[in-house]
């Protein structure tokens, strides 16, 4: 007895999967709990993706695409930044070179769904700036955190990462599987060996979060050649200080009969000038 399987038709269109962060309301389905419930590991990665976003105040995030990554080449690369961080920690400001303990950064592969799921689940955000984080984000996604802000050390990882995956050249393409029928050395029935291409890894920088604030392509490479913090607060009590270091020197010189002398050269000095402007 022949049993054949009778065909039920679905009304929810079967459609590929893709690299797509998507922050918009999820569908609501009949006989299905709301909110949806997740498996442990999917629970796991959604309390740690929004984990990473409550830390984007303090810790940038900078989102990568990758494409064509193999394991061991994705292992290459952590290690190749892990290098890069650790020469970047080695002080040189003094005669004898001492560690600064900075923060190793951490890259993470992630999960595209549950990132759009935790990004619009994040209530720092309103849904304009998570529909913007969406909008930069395409193909396979990869995350590097930073343990805190500093921009030479975000400089120097993001050469690091060029250097280790360098951009693909203008013109070139990765080859694609050969067919058995378009092998010349091709037999009927005789089961050919299959030989997959060699692809070349691709990783490019889409944006980042730093301080919870969006910034483009473009804008990392910007911010990446700041200075640090510490270097800008003192450019800035320079600046303050600068005007008063001026007076000071002005009457340490006119000391006892100068002083006279230079409050009248002021004076004069102001005077031209006004008289300049006023025939102007």
């Amino acid at each position: 007895m022949i049993c054949v399987k009778p065909i039920v038709s679905s009304s929810i269109p079967q459609m590929a999967r893709g690299y797509v962060v998507s922050v918009k309301p999820p569908r609501v389905y009949e006989a299905k709990p709301t909110p949806r419930r997740y498996g442990v590991q999917k629970t796991f990665l959604y309390n740690q993706y929004t984990r990473m976003l409550e830390a984007s105040d303090n810790s940038p995030i900078i989102f990568l695409q990758h494409t064509n990554f193999a394991a061991q080449r994705l292992q290459k690369l952590r290690r190749d930044i892990a290098d890069a961080n650790t020469k970047f920690s080695v002080s040189l400001s003094s005669a004898t070179p001492s560690l600064v303990e900075i923060g190793a950064p951490t890259l993470a592969v992630m999960r595209t769904s549950l990132f759009g799921v935790a990004l619009r689940d994040f209530a720092a955000f309103d849904a304009e700036q998570a529909a913007q984080i969406a909008g930069l984000l395409k193909g396979g996604l990869a995350v590097l955190t930073l343990p805190s802000f500093n921009p030479p050390q975000l400089d120097a990882i993001l050469r690091a990462l060029d250097r280790s995956v360098p951009s693909k050249k203008p013109g070139v393409t990765q080859p694609t599987p050969i067919k058995p029928q378009d092998d010349p050395n091709f037999i009927p029935g005789r089961k050919m060996q299959r030989v997959k291409p060699i692809l070349t890894p691709e990783l490019v920088v889409m944006g980042a979060l730093i301080e919870r604030r969006v910034f483009g392509m473009d804008s990392v490479r910007d911010v990446s050649k700041l200075p640090t913090l510490d270097t800008l607060r003192a450019q800035i009590v320079g600046l303050l200080s600068s005007p008063a270091v001026q007076l000071a020197a002005i009457l340490s010189e006119a000391s006892g009969g100068k002083l006279a002398r230079t409050l009248e050269g002021l004076k004069k000095g102001l005077e031209e000038s006004q008289s300049a402007e006023a025939s102007s």
